[in-house]
């Protein structure tokens, strides 16, 4: 029961955090910059410039928006394009690991049997990492590239100081969600994916691994060491050496009771 909560909160999680990235590239204002304002005048003037993935705009005080469309795909700004299509390859990652990841959960019951639904959900939460790294990568590129304007101490002539606008944030949580709903996938089926090694104990005292197998391999399910040998404790007297006693005792007894004939 815990495990299959765990799956559908991990499930929640990444699906809100994909939605989040999504929602984030058809909005507004990714950067957006305040010109006027300043008091003193006797007309107080108000303009924003603000730009997303595919447009740049104006708004006067008035509010009353122009905006010029991006070029063509091969001439649109490097770092822009290279947003673009790191977040669309995100998007296309994360589709891929929400569908494995809903066919592979415990409370599904389509995808097989446990052990290939293990390995189906373990690989959705590897898909759903790659999306958030890929998300990740794209608004850290449009960040830096924001911030280094913005922090300059000289800027060419025309060009303005922007702020980052609310689609950066979102994506940010979005990404945040992304990754927390891909460790829960993880920690739900890390066990039945890497099994830990089985000790067994042969002759003499001497141990060795079992290679990490789900299944009964050829020696522990056709030959049961504890019934056959008993168990061998590390620091006792095993069972091998009673049986050299017996065997050096007996021939003794057979001497004394030729003799006496």
């Amino acid at each position: 029961m815990r495990k299959r909560l765990v799956q559908i909160c991990g499930f929640l999680l990444t699906s809100l955090g994909w939605l989040f990235v999504l929602c984030s590239i058809a909005m507004d204002f990714w950067r957006i910059s305040q010109i006027g304002g300043q008091g003193g005048s006797f007309i107080i003037r108000v303009a924003w410039y603000w730009s997303n993935l595919w447009k740049d705009c104006f708004t006067d005080s008035t509010a009353v928006t122009n905006c010029r469309d991006f070029p063509v795909l091969w001439s649109v700004t490097p770092y822009v394009q290279a947003v673009r299509g790191l977040l669309m390859c995100g998007l296309t990652l994360g589709f891929f690991g929400v569908v494995l990841c809903f066919l592979g959960m415990e409370c599904t019951y389509i995808g097989g049997a446990d052990k290939p639904k293990d390995k189906m959900l373990f690989a959705g939460a590897v898909f759903h990492f790659a999306a958030g790294v890929s998300d990740l990568a794209a608004y850290c590129l449009y960040i830096n590239r924001v911030a280094r304007r913005t922090f300059a101490a000289i800027l060419p002539p025309g060009e303005l100081r922007y702020d980052l606008g609310p689609p950066i944030f979102l994506g940010l949580v979005g990404c945040f969600f992304i990754f927390l709903g891909a460790v829960f996938y993880a920690v739900t089926v890390y066990r039945a994916i890497l099994p830990e090694s089985t000790v067994v104990y042969a002759y003499g005292g001497n141990t060795y691994a079992v290679p990490r197998s789900r299944g009964r391999t050829l020696y522990t399910g056709y030959y049961d060491t504890s019934r056959l040998y008993g168990s061998y404790p590390g620091s006792g007297r095993s069972s091998s050496s009673k049986i050299s006693k017996i065997s050096q005792t007996t021939p003794t007894k057979n001497s004394e009771r030729d003799a006496f004939v």
